[in-house]
Formats: C-alpha cells, sequence, structure tokens
C-alpha cells in the first residue's frame, strides 16, 4: 500500500505543479490588454475496487457501502474566464474596447479563417489600414478598415462607424464600419497568443453582426480593455497551492517511513 501511496501523491504534485504554471501565467499578463485568465480543473482519477457498494455479506446481508480506494488526480481542463477587465481610459482615437460581447476579427497571415481579439489598441499601416498592434508588424482588422493618409481626426462610434476628417475640412467623412463577432462557447477558442484567439470545433462557427445589435456588445473609443486578473485572488490561490504541493510532498515522506519500517521488522 505506501508504493500506492507513493505513486498517487505523485499524481497531486504533478496536478499542483500545472496549477502553479497555470498561475503564473496569469500573474504574468496582469498587464496584458484584453488578457482572460485560465483556471485549472482537476478531476480524481479511477478507482480500485476492494469490495463494491451493495455486496453481499456472509449472512446475506448487503453493505450500504463498498471500500474503494482512489488512485490520485489529474488536470482536467484549463478553462479561460471570459469575464470582462476593467476599462483603461487612454484618450486616443485609435483604442477601442468592447463593452459586452464580441470579438474584433482580424486576418490571418496564413489564409483561411480570421484570427480573434478583444484587444483594441490599433494603429494604421503604410496602405491606410487599420491594424491590430504595431502598425509594421500588424493584423489587418476585417472587413478591411480605410483610413485616409491626411486624416487629422477619427471618430469611431458605439456602433462601430468609423468617420474621419482630412486636412483643410470641417465635415467629418463617413467610412466603413467594424464588424465584430461572437460565439456560442468563447470559451472553447484556441489561445494562440498575440493576444488573438482562433476558432474551434468547441466554440463554435462565429455570430457576425455591427456593434449594438441585439446579442453584441458596443464600442468605446478612447477605451482599453485591462487584464482580468485579479492579484490578490490569484495570490490566494498561490498560497493555497503551495500548501497543497507541500501536504502531497508529506504523503510521500509518510509512504517512504512507513516501507523503511516494514523493511526494517527482521533486524
Amino acid at each position: 500500500m505506501s508504493v500506492q501511496t507513493l505513486y498517487t501523491a505523485a499524481t497531486g504534485m504533478e496536478a499542483l505543479e500545472t496549477k502553479l504554471d497555470v498561475i503564473a501565467n496569469n500573474m504574468a499578463n496582469v498587464n496584458t490588454t484584453a488578457f482572460k485568465r485560465d483556471r485549472a480543473n482537476f478531476e480524481d482519477l479511477f478507482y480500485r475496487q476492494i469490495r463494491a457498494p451493495g455486496a453481499e455479506n456472509a449472512d446475506g446481508s448487503r453493505t450500504p457501502t463498498g471500500i474503494e480506494v482512489g488512485l490520485g488526480v489529474r488536470v482536467q481542463s484549463t478553462q479561460t474566464e471570459q469575464v470582462q477587465g476593467a476599462f483603461q481610459t487612454t484618450e486616443k482615437q485609435l483604442d477601442v474596447a468592447i463593452e459586452g460581447r464580441g470579438y474584433f476579427q482580424v486576418q490571418n497571415p496564413n489564409g483561411g479563417d480570421p484570427f480573434y481579439t478583444r484587444a483594441g489598441n490599433f494603429g494604421i499601416n503604410a496602405d491606410g489600414e487599420l491594424v491590430l498592434g504595431s502598425a509594421n508588424t500588424g493584423y489587418r482588422i476585417e472587413p478591411s478598415i480605410n483610413i485616409p493618409q491626411d486624416a487629422v481626426e477619427i471618430v469611431i462610434s458605439n456602433d462601430g462607424v468609423v468617420q474621419y476628417r482630412n486636412a483643410g475640412e470641417t465635415d467629418l467623412t463617413q467610412g466603413e464600419q467594424i464588424q465584430i463577432a461572437t460565439f456560442v462557447n468563447p470559451e472553447g477558442l484556441m489561445k494562440l497568443g498575440d493576444n488573438l484567439y482562433s476558432k474551434t470545433v468547441s466554440s463554435g462557427d462565429p455570430t457576425i453582426g455591427n456593434p449594438g445589435d441585439p446579442g453584441f456588445g458596443q464600442l468605446r473609443q478612447g477605451f482599453l480593455e485591462a487584464s482580468n486578473v485579479e492579484p490578490v485572488t490569484e495570490l490566494i490561490d498561490l498560497i493555497t497551492t503551495q500548501r497543497a504541493f507541500e501536504l502531497n510532498s508529506q504523503v510521500v515522506q509518510a509512504g517512504d517511513q512507513i516501507m523503511q519500517v516494514v523493511a526494517n521488522i527482521r533486524r
């Protein structure tokens, strides 16, 4: 039994090590625009059935409970919490936050389905197209939004309509409209890095619409969505995970001591 104890405790330490990795990633991205924290979910492994519940006793009666010994734990999944982060005021014309449901669509440089993001720190590339992030390396927003090079003022309304005023003009000119996507199961999106997601079978296909439509969030110009990581919560999780890891390591030590006692019986 002590040998099994070692293996069972080892599964707990391995699972908790994965949870520590998840917490570390959350803390590292506490200032990442629109980052969504992950949570490690655990599940118990199968059980060794010594006696099944309801087994018949020698006197013909049935046991109300059985004898089952669990064989440890494993990480079931890492779940992304799609809770909206706080809004940060930037007062920059090309910073846009989504209030409510939805993701911006950006071009997949490899072709195929677009990528999706909640980050709205946009720029303009050399072709006058609205892109995510750096104007040199950014992903072009889809459908394409074009802004003239001589535009001196850019206004993005809550419903995604882009207007601009060129140098020497007094009136705003209406341009294209930003569209956003929603998913039946946004937690099923795959994280790609660079604040990007891709759709999966679990997320389902995107539903495309205009900001402010029923079921879609609105846009807020001059704001960015902050990370939804709560440092205090992460620190509490870190402490409890450390203590749980220590408890599992003590189980390993206890199992080793029992095996040592058994080995020394004949002395």
